[in-house]
């Protein structure tokens, strides 16, 4: 390694073998190599330190402020992000590039070391694609599957998955592939009728989850509500064969309680915690109130996990004892969230109930604490103290902070242009992303970016 840029003190520079430092050479030794000018060696031992330490942490396959997946780094659509705008100019924040051609659908953004990944359908086939997350030109395009056809929108509806040098995507007619991260080719592909799953009436719109060595899904049906494959080379670990409910719309959520790793979903009727290790459920509780559809994406904190879907269905939180029990904590309407999500901020719950306005729950009790018909529906993410909350119908999205004080508003704008490919049944689902202060939108083909950072 040479010391090119060496402060004015330098005399000269040094020639230094970083992998010697690195496998035992002594600061005594790098001492040696350096000029006796004491401020030259402390730039250099800082320089040594640093060395060190990054070697010796762990690798990360997405930097600190990276989307990885379905509602970000913890599937909660959270944010932690800071030194974002908190009130936006008239007409909105800058938009920085705009790109037309994402296909059809309704899939969600992952985004990983200055690349977006995200889901369309042209002709039949359904693609996963790459984008330069800070141009939106396409890197690649890999062949996913056949096309879903349905109503409400053909196409996917899930949000891909990166983990490390592979990309992992599930399609709306429930095929999953994994590709190379750099070049999009196939690494495997399976489909969850091989593991006896029956697509449901809306497709598959399950997001899947990368946790270790293991990809978890939710094919439904006879073979086992859910299963974890192996990340490499796709092939079954485990299924849960006692517990054989169909798949509906909602997306694993990963934790540790009462000293084990588990993986929690909610299907039409069941909520569920699901050994990591060995697919064996540990724990039941019942959603008898599930009816059409059950969408949202359960919330976990702590030993707490609550849930809620809409149709007049309602929300529950249950504790999950020290021994797997399941007690129900507190169960009402106040939040009936259809789709669009519910984010959690400190013990604060927000979002959309069956319709316009946006609630705030007390996450500990259940209780109304405001609620404002200012929003109509659609979905809402958080970062930075703000809520991003995007109503399906116009495509209007509003800044407003996240308080139990009220609503707040700080400016709005209307995302343009929007398709005209859509579906008349169809409205604007993908949620809002934020990330590397950027913001991501989507309707169908036409994927937005603009410049939030302050």
């Amino acid at each position: 390694m040479q010391l090119n840029h060496a402060p004015r003190c330098c005399k000269g520079r040094r020639s230094i073998c970083w992998q010697e430092v690195k496998t035992g050479a002594t600061f005594r030794k790098f001492n040696q190599l350096l000029p006796t000018n004491n401020h030259m060696k402390r730039v250099a031992a800082f320089i040594l330190g640093v060395s060190l330490t990054l070697g010796a942490l762990p690798a990360k396959s997405w930097a600190q402020n990276d989307w990885p997946q379905w509602r970000g780094p913890n599937r909660d659509d959270v944010s932690k992000e800071k030194g974002l705008l908190k009130q936006w100019p008239e007409g909105g924040p800058k938009r920085l590039w705009l790109n037309q051609d994402g296909g059809l659908g309704y899939a969600g953004f992952a985004i990983a070391k200055g690349k977006l990944f995200t889901m369309g359908a042209w002709n039949q086939e359904e693609f996963l694609i790459c984008l330069d997350a800070n141009t939106g030109k396409q890197q690649w395009k890999a062949p996913l599957g056949g096309r879903l056809a349905n109503k409400w929108g053909d196409g996917p509806r899930g949000t891909p998955a990166v983990d490390g040098d592979m990309v992992y995507a599930l399609g709306g007619d429930g095929t999953l592939l994994c590709v190379s991260f750099a070049d999009g080719k196939q690494i495997w592909k399976t489909t969850m009728k091989e593991l006896g799953g029956k697509t449901p009436n809306w497709g598959y719109t399950e997001s899947v989850l990368v946790d270790g060595d293991k990809v978890l899904c939710t094919p439904g049906g006879s073979k086992g509500t859910m299963a974890a494959l192996d990340k490499k080379t796709g092939k079954l670990v485990w299924q849960t064969t006692e517990w054989t409910e169909g798949a509906h719309y909602s997306s694993i959520v990963p934790t540790d309680l009462n000293g084990k790793r588990q993986y929690i979903q909610l299907v039409m009727n069941t909520l569920a915690g699901v050994d990591a290790a060995t697919g064996k459920v540990l724990w039941r509780s019942p959603w008898p109130p599930g009816k059409t559809a059950v969408i949202p994406t359960p919330i976990v904190k702590d030993n707490f996990v609550y849930i809620t879907s809409g149709y007049g269905a309602g929300c529950k939180q249950v504790k999950v004892g020290p021994d797997n029990s399941v007690t129900d904590v507190y169960e009402n309407k106040v939040m009936k969230n259809h789709h669009g999500g519910v984010v959690l901020v400190g013990d604060y719950l927000y979002g959309n109930s069956d319709g316009p306005g946006l609630v705030c729950q007390d996450f500990k009790t259940g209780e109304e604490v405001w609620s404002s018909r200012m929003m109509a529906k659609g979905a809402v993410s958080y970062a930075d103290g703000m809520l991003y909350c995007l109503e399906e119908g116009s495509g209007t999205l509003r800044l407003v902070e996240a308080t139990p004080k009220g609503w707040n508003e700080k400016g709005s704008f209307k995302l343009e242009p929007q398709t005209t490919q859509r579906s008349p049944q169809g409205r604007i689902w993908t949620h809002p992303v934020i990330c590397n202060g950027k913001l991501y939108l989507r309707d169908q083909e036409i994927i937005l970016c603009y410049d939030v950072k302050k």
